[in-house]
């Protein structure tokens, strides 16, 4: 890994395949990790495809006084403030949605989560796709249409049951002429405004805490983490990671089935 930083403030962790071990749980010795964090002055930040309501509820106690990039980076709120948001126009939720609806009725299997800051909203209704959306959606609310809802859209998420990457991540090509279409995970499929993304986040969460990318460390491992892991200088793919992820990190962490962002931080902290 090579002569570690003595001046570390900022650490962004990936969620899923990161932090989360095989179970989705957080380990349990980073409850007593953060306290030491908080000492330092280090202020420790889940960056996940995740609305902030999940985050929130997955850190419990702490969350009050955490940050966080929900949302794949559409949203960034510290210690209960927003720090950033980035909401779609309607005219382009509305194009988004009408196209995956046609791709539904073509023969993709297709869940839809529209993304709000107070709530995420689905009209699909059976147990195979609601399942899915509610691991990463607490604050879920079924509706007869998700174009009438009255809430700032920060992405639209898709479910493919098929493998996202190669089924409707390449479906949505005139979209991602206009904007961010990326794959974020092996089922899932985020739809945001352009220039939204994990590493734009860390980057707006750099400038409002006066921290350079020298005192910052990020972990992730699948597409959506690419540009996080360029806004760091300890960038660091998991084991686990994608293939593109371990090109583009630094250096390696063990797997997220191993703790890796523990161990890692901890070897980062002894210096």
């Amino acid at each position: 890994m090579g002569r570690v930083p003595h001046d570390i403030r900022l650490i962004a962790v990936d969620m899923d395949g990161t932090l989360l071990d095989a179970s989705g749980n957080v380990p349990e010795t980073l409850w007593g990790l953060l306290p030491r964090l908080e000492e330092r002055d280090v202020t420790f930040v889940p960056a996940s495809g995740r609305q902030l309501a999940t985050l929130r509820a997955t850190f419990g106690d702490a969350a009050d006084a955490m940050t966080f990039i929900a949302e794949n980076g559409a949203y960034v709120v510290r210690a209960g403030v927003e720090v950033a948001s980035d909401a779609l126009e309607p005219a382009v939720v509305a194009r988004a949605v009408q196209r995956l609806r046609h791709l539904s009725a073509e023969g993709y299997d297709l869940g839809v989560v529209v993304c709000g800051k107070r709530s995420a909203y689905i009209e699909r209704t059976d147990e195979a796709f609601r399942s899915q959306a509610a691991i990463y959606y607490a604050a879920l609310e079924i509706v007869d249409d998700v174009l009438a809802i009255d809430d700032d859209v920060l992405k639209i998420a898709v479910y493919d049951f098929a493998l996202a990457e190669d089924s409707v991540g390449r479906a949505l090509d005139e979209i991602a002429e206009t904007h961010r279409v990326v794959v974020s995970g092996q089922h899932w499929v985020d739809i945001m405004n352009p220039g939204v993304d994990k590493g734009v986040a860390l980057r707006r969460l750099q400038a409002a805490l006066d921290v350079t990318p020298a005192q910052t460390v990020a972990f992730g491992d699948y597409l959506n983490d690419l540009e996080m892991l360029d806004a760091a200088d300890w960038s660091f793919a998991m084991h686990n990671a994608h293939p593109d992820v371990v090109a583009r990190a630094r250096h390696r962490a063990p797997s997220n089935v191993d703790h890796g962002v523990i161990t890692t931080i901890e070897d980062l902290l002894a210096g």
